[in-house]
């Protein structure tokens, strides 16, 4: 067991980094549940295991980091930032050949702590986290300094908060992400799944044709989009080597079809000769504790959000598409 969830934590970790990357914040979401899981189920954490739960515990809270209101610690005190703070401290302990990009994270991450806080109007708040983050030493004292400044000023409009911003810190961190990726694109679970594609030649999965709404929040402008799904994912691969870089549509592509199934009513119906499965979906009135739990949804998550709403909430056997078009209708 302990050997199997090593090679689950890595696969995971793997595809907590490119959904980070590639800004599919629905995707993101999604293997962040799985990680956590994984993790908390971890009795200890194995030395060779260090750096990957380092780096998804970051990655998690990174991309919740100008939200005030995500906390991952017991003190409410401890923004987002913060914590991810803590975890940046802890990989840079685990590798030391990469100094520069390092010091610019940490830089980073430092400045954008304090920025969140003044943005949101916490002023004194701000100077408080100034007080934990930085020590003594001669090296953090140019740029505390600077800060501390800037924080007695309530100036958001300075050079070093425009230059330093938070789009620049995201961007230093999916440049680390991507080294750690090409470090361990050849984990075991990966290698095992080229193999199992390879092995279906030119065998593919036919699936009902569906329009699936998948949101991907960018986390600069938070645009939602949606794809069509298509009506056959074939699993045929030409003579050219499988990498991960080329699986990754296919595992994308994957998921969705998978999520499409679980979520079809119905199942009575799909036909057992055919090679299309195939389901009938009957119109259901909405009921009056349904719009609310839908106003509820909004309310918290907001227009968009379509996913999201349907997890956390209780609906009859509706999808997000059905959601967002009764959203429109109310």
């Amino acid at each position: 067991e302990t050997v199997a969830a090593e090679w689950m934590l890595e696969f995971v970790c793997y595809c907590l980094c490119r959904h980070f990357v590639e800004d599919c914040a629905a995707e993101f979401q999604r293997w962040k549940g799985v990680a956590e899981a994984l993790i908390d189920g971890l009795s200890r954490v194995p030395k060779p295991q260090k750096k990957t739960v380092y780096l998804c515990q970051l990655l998690i809270r990174i991309a919740k980091g100008n939200k005030l209101q995500c906390y991952f610690e017991n003190n409410k005190k401890i923004s987002a930032l913060e914590s991810a703070l803590s975890f940046w401290t802890l990989l840079e302990r685990e590798e030391i050949k990469l100094e520069k990009l390092h010091k610019d994270i940490r830089c980073l991450i430092q400045i954008q702590t304090v920025a969140v806080h003044m943005e949101n109007g916490y002023f004194k708040e701000a100077a408080e986290v100034l007080e934990r983050l930085f020590t003594d030493s001669e090296s953090d004292k140019p740029l505390r300094v600077q800060l501390t400044t800037i924080v007695k000023r309530k100036d958001l409009y300075v050079p070093l908060l425009e230059s330093f911003n938070y789009d620049l810190l995201i961007s230093k961190i999916k440049s680390y992400v991507q080294l750690f990726m090409k470090e361990h694109e050849t984990n075991f679970l990966i290698q095992e799944a080229t193999k199992q594609v390879k092995s279906k030649g030119l065998e593919a999965i036919v699936l009902q044709n569906r329009t699936l709404d998948v949101e991907e929040n960018k986390e600069s402008n938070l645009e939602k989009k949606q794809r069509p799904f298509p009506l056959v994912l074939s699993l045929a691969t030409s003579e050219k080597r499988l990498t991960p870089t080329s699986l990754q549509p296919l595992f994308r592509h994957f998921w969705r079809a998978m999520r499409s199934l679980l979520s079809i009513d119905n199942l009575e119906n799909v036909e057992k000769n055919g090679d299309v499965l195939a389901c009938g979906r009957r119109r259901q009135r909405w009921t009056h504790k349904e719009d609310l739990q839908l106003k509820s949804g909004v309310k918290e998550f907001g227009v968009g959000n379509w996913a999201k709403i349907l997890v956390h909430g209780e609906f009859n056997n509706r999808t997000s598409v059905m959601l967002k078009d009764r959203w429109r209708t109310l």
